[in-house]
Order: C-alpha cells, then structure tokens, then sequence
C-alpha cells in the first residue's frame, strides 16, 4: 500500500492550493481510482477527478457541467465525503472533510444535503414517506416525535407536497416521479443544511415537471441562503438556475464564470461545443447542422499529454496544447479557462 500510495504522489505534479473564506473550497484535488488485473497487480489508475480548484460562498448557486463520464459524480462524491481523496482537499467552513471523526462526518453530512439523480431507486420502497423523513432525524437524535411531526409537516409543505396527512402514508410506488422528487428534496432538506449536491435532479423526470423541480429548489435555495451545487449536463437548465457555472472535461475543470458570461461568450472550444449541441426551442432551426468536434473523450486511465481536448480541437497549436497542460487564464474579470490560446 505504501509503495502504490509512493507510486500515485510521483505521478501527480505539486500545485498551489487556494485558499479563502468560503463556505465550500476544493484545493488541487484529485481522486484516482487503482486498477488491478486478477494475478497481475496493479495496472493503473482512473484519474476521475485531476486536479480541481474552486470556491463556493454562503447562498451561491453554482452549477458543474459536463458530459457523462467526465468526473461529475466523482466530485460531489468526494464532497460529501463518501470518496477519499488522493490528493488536495475538500474544506468547509474551516473544516478539513478528510480528517473528520466518524462523530464529525455524521454532523457534516447533516450540514450537506443531497439530491440524487432517480428519486425512485433514492426512496426505500419499504419506507413511507413519513418514515422516510423520519430516520435522518432519528440517525441525528432527533428523538422527540413532537420535534419530528413538526419537521416533517414543515419540510413537505415548503416541497409542495400538500395536504400534508395525504402524502405521509404513502410509499413511493403510490407517487409519481415528480412528487417521488420532491421526497427526496425534503428529506435533503429536514436537517437544515448549509449546502445541497443536487447530481442530475431532473434528469430522470418528464419535460413538464423539470422547470417545477427547478423552480422549487431556486426558491428553496433563495428562501434558506443555501449554497447549491447543480450538476448537470445540460446548459439549457443552467442560466435558469445557477449564477455560476463550472465546465469539467476529462476530470478537468476546463472554463468558470458567470453564467451570462460563459454562454455568450464561451472561451474553451468544448464549452461552445456544448452549447452548440443544447436543444433549440425553434423548430425552424431543427434540422440545422451544427459543427462539433469530432471524436470522443478521451481514456481517464490514459488522457492524452498536454490539454486533454486537444485531439479534438480545431484550433489546437501543435508542440504546445499537446505537449504541455495548460495553466488557468483570466482573459475576463470572474471568467476564467485553461487553453493556450488565451496566454
């Protein structure tokens, strides 16, 4: 274990944590997942996530967006503490995630609420909705059923899940997947945390209740001060929601900024071939052809030297984006980008 833990820090170049008040604050992190052939030993490592930096401040929006596959969920993982970092670090509040107690990580995750992405496979199917919402308070001495009805009463009524009483003996099978959400939303939410990891919320629901979901967490979000963390893969939901976004590619975060900033004017070539492949509203415009880079992401076990997107960028500088790994530019003030182009 030594000589693999030895083996990984080699491999991962020294770099600069940033430092700040935030709430949240990942610092260079970088989670490598080993691979291992049967009989052979070790045979490489995933870099799902390489080399991170941001903030995230009290009451900030903020979304991460990206194909499948790009480190996303490896992320929030990592943030909520169920994955270990190789290197760098998660902190928030002043509080180092990777060194927390088995004491201390219940109470952060108290802190930390989440919003998976299939509100169904999320819910118990053995577990009503009261007794969903029940078992955070009680893992949480919570014990006073009192103190318990009157949680659960307020978190269903600030979801939208009213009459109350009619929604509390129900079992997710009796609920639709809009309302099977919005379960999952107040449970996040019961505990009265400082931040929500909501991973993909709307993805698995009908077109007609995304803008719903959406719009409660927004207002959830804006009522409580919560700081949230949409992920997505989609951009078409994000300047509705966020007021920052963070572009990842090949466990790399590649583009940050405003969201007005980031969409008007992307700077990295895969940003704008992200919002060049998000739905158009106009069906005159349906059957337009639009030009994306070719070819696919590229191997998180081997990515390529220099920029990860450099096999497919069309504006590449040949003995520069391929040798070399781009530091972060600032071309505008609060929108930054890791490409060349920009030095």
């Amino acid at each position: 274990m030594a000589a693999v833990t030895n083996q990984v820090e080699s491999l991962i170049s020294a770099s600069g944590n940033g430092r700040g008040s935030s709430l949240l604050s990942v610092q260079d992190l970088r989670v490598w997942f080993e691979l291992r052939r049967f009989g052979f030993g070790h045979a490489g490592y995933v870099r799902a996530v390489d080399g991170v930096n941001f903030e995230i401040g009290t009451g900030q929006a903020v979304a991460v967006v990206g194909e499948s596959g790009c480190g996303k969920s490896t992320l929030m993982r990592t943030i909520l503490g169920l994955n270990r970092p190789t290197r760098g670090d998660v902190v928030f509040d002043g509080r180092h995630v990777k060194d927390l107690s088995r004491a201390e990580m219940r109470a952060y995750r108290a802190e930390v609420g989440y919003v998976q992405q299939d509100p169904y496979g999320a819910l118990p199917p053995f577990m009503n909705v009261r007794r969903a919402l029940r078992e955070p308070l009680i893992v949480n001495g919570i014990r006073v059923e009192s103190e318990q009805s009157e949680r659960i009463h307020k978190v269903l009524g600030e979801v939208k899940l009213t009459p109350v009483p009619e929604y509390l003996p129900k079992y997710p099978h009796m609920l639709s997947g809009g309302q099977q959400q919005r379960v999952v939303i107040a449970r996040a939410m019961i505990l009265g945390p400082r931040l929500i990891v909501a991973d993909e919320p709307v993805s698995m629901l009908d077109a007609s209740v995304r803008v719903e979901i959406l719009s409660l967490l927004r207002a959830l979000q804006q009522e409580h001060h919560l700081a949230v963390i949409y992920v997505t893969h989609d951009l078409s939901t994000v300047r509705y929601f966020a007021e920052r976004v963070m572009v990842m590619y090949a466990g790399q975060i590649i583009e940050q900024g405003g969201v007005d900033a980031v969409v008007r004017n992307p700077l990295h070539f895969y940003t704008q071939a992200l919002i060049d492949a998000t739905a158009d509203p106009d069906a005159s415009n349906a059957a337009t052809c639009r030009d994306v880079p070719p070819g696919e992401p590229p191997s998180l076990v081997r990515p390529p030297e220099g920029c990860r997107f450099h096999p497919r960028c069309p504006a590449r500088i040949d003995g520069l984006c391929d040798v070399e790994e781009p530091p972060t530019f600032e071309p505008e003030a609060g929108h930054s980008t890791a490409c060349w182009r920009y030095q």
